[in-house]
């Protein structure tokens, strides 16, 4: 079980979740603001967190960017809509998955444990791998680039994971939804394209050129071959 942190200003819809969340045996901190939810943080180092959007103060997307500020725990946002510019502006703060409201507590609790299984080690896993300026420990969850640990979220690692398994293979985007996030948004890419976006910034020297992590026009993503 995971200790959560909730960061919602809706008393109603925080009292539910931290009860829903309870009941699936998750130990549950909340929050009424983003700024109490960075301070939360700091004080309580949850296992994950999930947080809406529209707050009061500094909104959903601002303090997403300051939690990835301090680090790399897990970020589930809540948007009250689908609509393509809060989703993709919450992803690319950071975020590393969503839920649409309102929210099945079922679902959300899915998603929780679907992102947390990113952290465990691969069974089975074999020495580092050496892919040109990268180095890739599966056994340790580790990746180092000129010799320096890149400091990657649960879901960047295991993208990185998923797709450099075979080198030059293409991937789609919808196999990388199953296999990395753990589920099937009937074609939604926008959890992998951000994903890879923020991905590039951290391991390719030139992120608008790629090396590593290549976009396959029509199809998908490719490793590059080492």
């Amino acid at each position: 079980m995971a200790v959560v942190l909730v960061i919602e200003d809706d008393a109603s819809v925080r009292e539910g979740m931290e009860l829903a969340l309870r009941r699936q045996g998750h130990t549950v901190h909340t929050a009424a603001t983003g700024e109490d939810g960075v301070v939360q943080l700091r004080e309580r180092a949850p296992d994950l967190v999930v947080l809406d959007l529209m707050l009061p103060g500094i909104d959903g997307f601002e303090t997403c960017r300051r939690i990835r500020a301090l680090g790399q725990v897990p970020i589930i946002m809540l948007t009250a809509r689908s609509d393509d510019f809060d989703v993709v502006a919450g992803l690319e703060a950071g975020a590393d998955d969503y839920v649409v409201k309102p929210i099945e507590p079922r679902v959300l609790d899915a998603r929780i444990r679907a992102v947390l299984r990113r952290t465990a080690p691969e069974p089975g896993a074999a020495g580092p791998e050496q892919h040109g300026d990268l180095v890739i420990d599966r056994a340790g969850m580790l990746v180092r680039k000129h010799g320096e640990q890149v400091s990657l979220t649960p879901t960047e690692l295991k993208l990185l994971l998923e797709i450099s398994r075979t080198p030059g293979q293409v991937y789609s985007r919808s196999q990388l939804l199953a296999s990395v996030w753990g589920h099937d948004y009937l074609g939604d890419s926008r959890l992998v394209d951000a994903c890879v976006q923020r991905l590039r910034a951290k391991i390719e020297d030139v992120p608008a050129r790629p090396d590593h992590v290549q976009t396959v026009r029509g199809f998908g993503y490719r490793f590059g071959r080492s």
